[in-house]
């Protein structure tokens, strides 16, 4: 016999593999324009285990899946997915500093500068 645990917070397969807010596609959209995409990905790094990768990008990549976010394109990796899934993207400003937040819901821990992220 086995047994599952059903949380109803976890992302499920039928969860957006990614969302952005007004405030980061705005941003976005004026850092790289509406000719260029954006590849989101992730990679084994920083403290915790997991590091966010954005980098400009005009095609896809192979094994990446094309996401359109009115006008501005999103290149995610299928390796990637797993642990982007129902993740919102946002533009943070505080004072004077601004950054790009990462909200996941596959995040178990996430590093003291926010940085990195680990997964259970």
């Amino acid at each position: 016999m086995n047994v599952a645990t059903f949380d109803p917070a976890a992302p499920g397969p039928s969860a957006p593999l990614l969302s952005l807010t007004a405030a980061a596609l705005s941003h976005l959209r004026r850092q790289i324009g509406t000719h260029a995409g954006l590849r989101i990905g992730v990679k084994r790094a920083g403290c915790s285990g997991y590091m966010y990768e954005i980098a400009v990008a005009e095609t896809p990549g192979v094994n990446e899946e094309a996401l359109h976010f009115d006008g501005l394109t999103v290149f995610i990796d299928a390796a990637a997915a797993p642990l982007l899934r129902g993740t919102e993207v946002d533009y943070v400003q505080s004072g004077l500093n601004a950054s790009i937040r990462f909200r996941n819901p596959n995040a178990s821990a996430e590093c003291g500068c926010g940085e990195s992220f680990a997964v259970s």
